[in-house]
């Protein structure tokens, strides 16, 4: 079994819409032998972010959109993805709340060797910054881009925290729900 990453625009940006995009999605991955193990979704109800163990993306993909009809504007995915910095069955028993969810696109020649010795190095500095919570990061395993979850009090505190260990991001997502 594998990780992917499915993004997901609803085409209705509200909590109750995306709650019935989360519901849809649910049901499209459990109908295809996949488990969902988290979703994440932005504040602003723009973008969901939903993580699943599957034994094949194969048809992963048709089954979601299909599902999902005109409630998506949008859905990418499934990339298969690595978790970093937590255990599987940490994240299925938790579901815990995040405050915050950093998106990177990390540049071509930085190889998954490389980010995650990068990885590696930096993560004691966050430490530097006590009020932020690093939580887990999902990597895309073509590494165009990772995920990286955070409880902080706030963005600015986030943004201290990716200074610390020396890592840039291309958005920075308040999440809800």
């Amino acid at each position: 079994m594998s990780l992917h990453l499915i993004e997901v625009a609803p085409a209705t940006a509200d909590q109750d819409a995306v709650r019935q995009v989360l519901g849809t999605v649910s049901s499209a991955v459990s109908e295809g032998s996949a488990e969902l193990i988290e979703s994440q979704v932005t504040a602003d109800h723009g973008r969901v972010f939903v993580i699943v163990e599957a034994p094949s993306a194969e048809g992963l993909a048709d089954k979601v959109r299909s599902a999902l009809g005109e409630a998506a504007t949008e859905v990418t995915g499934p990339d298969p993805v690595r978790l970093v910095g937590a255990e599987l069955e940490d994240i299925k028993r938790l579901k815990g709340s995040v405050d915050y969810l950093v998106e990177w696109d990390i540049p071509a020649e930085i190889t998954m060797e490389k980010y995650l010795a990068r990885k590696k190095a930096n993560s004691p500095k966050y430490a530097e910054v006590p009020e932020v919570s690093f939580l887990r990061t999902y990597v895309r395993e073509d590494t165009a881009k990772c995920l990286c979850f955070y409880n902080a009090p706030d963005e600015d505190a986030v943004e201290r925290a990716r200074q610390a260990v020396g890592t840039p991001f291309d958005r920075l997502f308040k999440l809800d729900i």
